[in-house]
């Protein structure tokens, strides 16, 4: 490349908003440009291109125009990146070894930032480049850990923090944290509550809804104005068995304030996971109740009468299960003449929303049951199973194994941040020369992601434990697996992990029928 082509890209930084409206640049962006834009032209290179990212974090891997012009830099349509500072193109280390370091000299491309002197021509000053991005990465570390703090505190003291109020309520204007209640929605929820207490199934309730042409949550906070975007929503615009679930049991509406049942995975991700409700912030009389305190209790012991599909109080053996080929839905359990049956339940809560799957459990029993003799007779040799099996651990023996290697893998995950910084530290010295140093953070990097990987997995192997109360010996179990003559939900649990039933077709006996087995 003959000329000296010149990206400029710009982000708007959270300490120097100066927005009139939501669609303008910011004034932090168009200084930003035009501070660029003079510096490129007394340089005497071209502009290819300005990217610009507004109300995006230095954090943030997602920024459109960020992605775009890595994309760029990867096709050579320039051969320099021109910032303001290091940290508005990221304030990641890992990022800048990546590309500022890494992937940018390769594609022959050179990173210029004005403020902060960063030059990858200069090599005199990659030092004080890496220095740069160790500085910003325990920025964000510490500015997680102080929003965090902050949130956790407001959270506590009962205040609302979240981005939209729960429905059946709207944000006070006049009161930041205090919800009001917003009548319109709140009579759905009373409406809900009602009919579950006169005896209402969740699935009958969602009906009812969708014929009243009732909104859901999601769609009525849209219809109002509200930038609202909810990806575990799979109907948006219908009413859902799991939506009615999660309303009736949902205690900020008897006025107690109920947040943080999900927490951030790290400060670099968006990704959220449950918390134990031992973890969960709970405020009581923090705003107005909808639903008056006996009308709760009775919804509160029905959901417990009701926890238990059958009046027998057993759990079926299909339970959570069996799925519709069409939509993906959970198989609800109906009950007729004394017969139980599997039917899609989107289709029973909107006809429109699949073409819908049913199945007695009785003919789903016999075809499961039959192909677990097949299996068994075609692969498996009983004496060398049961002589394998019997070698196994007890089950309060893997457990304390695996729990200890939890702990173990926590403690060397609280290890590898200080690690890193100790070896940033030292390349930063002189300490580490630069291959050495390379080779040292990929493997850190990977042994970080394969204890993660293991965590994880160790982690949800001790739930899998803890859910076994079968303690009689292995061999005892597996031998009553060779040519069964009953179906148990322990065999389902333990054999299969879900079943996919279709639409019968007309003329034919039954409907199409997938079982995933866990082996």
């Amino acid at each position: 490349m003959g000329t000296n082509k010149a990206a400029i890209y710009c982000r708007l930084s959270e300490e120097d908003r100066d927005k009139r409206l939501s669609s303008d640049d910011s004034g932090s962006i168009q200084n930003q440009k035009a501070m660029l834009v003079q510096y490129a032209a007394e340089q005497g290179w071209e502009i290819y291109r300005i990217y610009s990212d507004d109300d995006y974090a230095g954090s943030d891997r997602s920024r459109p125009a960020f992605q775009q012009l890595l994309q760029d830099a990867r096709t050579g349509r320039f051969n320099i990146v021109l910032c303001k500072t290091q940290s508005r193109f990221t304030r990641e280390l890992e990022l800048v070894e990546k590309y500022i370091h890494g992937l940018f000299p390769l594609w022959g491309i050179r990173f210029v930032s004005i403020v902060d002197n960063a030059d990858t021509n200069n090599r005199g000053n990659k030092k004080s480049r890496q220095i740069n991005g160790l500085v910003n990465e325990w920025y964000l570390e510490d500015m997680s850990e102080n929003i965090r703090s902050v949130l956790d505190n407001r959270r506590k003291n009962g205040l609302h923090i979240g981005a939209f109020a729960l429905y059946g309520y709207r944000k006070d204007p006049e009161r930041k944290g205090h919800l009001l209640v917003d009548e319109e929605a709140a009579a759905t929820v009373r409406q809900v509550f009602s009919l579950f207490a006169q005896g209402y199934g969740k699935t009958a309730i969602a009906r009812l809804l969708n014929v009243q042409g009732i909104p859901t949550p999601g769609e009525y906070k849209r219809l109002h104005g509200l930038a609202y975007r909810n990806p575990k929503e799979s109907s948006g615009t219908r009413w859902t068995y799991s939506a009615v679930s999660s309303m009736l049991c949902n205690e900020i509406y008897i006025g107690n304030m109920v947040q943080g049942k999900y927490g951030s995975v790290s400060y670099k991700s968006r990704k959220n996971r449950p918390r134990p409700k031992s973890a969960w912030f709970v405020a009581e009389g923090t705003h107005e109740a909808i639903i008056d305190r006996p009308l709760w209790d009775r919804a509160q012991a029905l959901l417990l009468e009701r926890s238990r599909p059958f009046a027998s109080g057993q759990v079926g053996i299909f339970a959570r299960k069996v799925r519709c080929m069409s939509c993906g839905g959970t198989m609800r359990t109906s009950k007729s003449r004394g017969k139980h049956y599997l039917q899609c339940r989107n289709r029973y809560v909107d006809r429109d929303a699949c073409p819908g799957a049913f199945v007695p459990v009785q003919q789903l029993e016999y075809v499961v049951l039959e192909e677990i003799n097949r299996l068994s007779a075609e692969y498996l040799d009983r004496d060398m199973l049961i002589s394998a099996i019997e070698l196994d651990n007890p089950l309060d023996i893997q457990r304390k194994q695996l729990e200890e290697a939890v702990t173990a893998r926590k403690r060397r995950l609280a290890e590898y941040a200080s690690a890193l910084r100790s070896l940033y530290l030292d390349r930063a010295r002189g300490l580490v020369d630069e291959q050495s140093f390379l080779t040292l953070l990929e493997e850190m990097n990977q042994d970080k992601a394969q204890t993660e990987f293991t965590l994880q997995a160790d982690q949800d192997r001790i739930e899998q434990l803890c859910a076994q109360t079968n303690t009689e010996p292995a061999s005892e179990r597996l031998a009553r697996y060779f040519s069964p003559e009953h179906l148990t939900r322990d065999m389902v649990e333990s054999l299969i992990d879900y079943i996919a039933v279709g639409r019968r077709s007309p003329g034919a006996k039954a409907p199409p029928i997938e079982i995933h087995w866990k082996f």
